[in-house]
């Protein structure tokens, strides 16, 4: 353990319980940091350094700033699926009901929709395949358990056509996110009335996307 670690008042995690403490910590730092800056800005010395540990025995617990990323986007995404479950017991079982709420659902999540965006261009270029793989299961795992809450309220989805829809939502929702929170720039620019159109509402466009999707895999099937 270095003198800053000493400093911090931590020591070597010796039980699954404390692992797992100074693992929430660092999420946690992680949660704080995604507030203040983008991804692309998050070094793991500066992870390491907001937690109060070295880089040393961060990596301890997860070998990449990567790693981070990904164990938080999966809790992220487990702890929305449970609370849309309550969401979606109160909707109307209809499509447009249940997308509307599971696009609102998602806006009100910024944490999970900004790790979205950046999954496939960012967060999957530097960890390795066995970190890869761990990563890719769980989260198939939580995104099937979404699309069986899924075809529990909206009628005549196949598991097949729940399974694309849940897919194309992750997409729908990294594409949207970022145009829907430009930079300070472009949102002053958006400000000309020739350019209002070009605002995107991201609730209501991905709710109209989602309805649409539905329509048509539900035709299709």
């Amino acid at each position: 353990m270095t003198a800053d670690d000493q400093a911090a008042g931590f020591q070597r995690a010796r039980s699954a319980e404390q692992r797992e403490i100074r693992k929430q910590a660092i999420l946690d730092a992680a949660t704080q940091l995604l507030t203040e800056m983008p991804v692309s800005e998050i070094s793991l010395r500066e992870l390491s350094r907001r937690v109060g540990l070295s880089k040393t025995n961060v990596v301890r617990y997860f070998e990449t700033r990567e790693a981070v990323f990904f164990e938080l986007l999966n809790r992220s995404l487990a702890r929305w699926v449970d609370d849309l479950s309550t969401e979606l017991a109160t909707t109307e079982r209809s499509s447009t009901a249940v997308t509307d709420t599971l696009a609102h659902s998602l806006a009100g999540r910024p944490l999970l929709c900004d790790l979205f965006s950046v999954l496939g261009s960012e967060l999957e270029r530097n960890i390795s395949t066995e970190s890869a793989r761990e990563f890719k299961l769980a989260h198939v795992r939580l995104l099937r358990t979404l699309a069986d809450l899924l075809r529990q309220h909206i009628t005549g989805l196949t598991p097949d056509a729940a399974r694309e829809l849940v897919s194309l939502t992750v997409v729908c929702t990294a594409g949207l996110w970022p145009f829907a929170h430009p930079s300070d720039a472009v949102a002053e620019a958006q400000r000309h009335p020739e350019l209002t159109d070009t605002r995107v509402d991201f609730a209501a466009m991905l709710s109209r996307t989602l309805h649409l999707l539905v329509t048509g895999l539900v035709r299709t099937r």
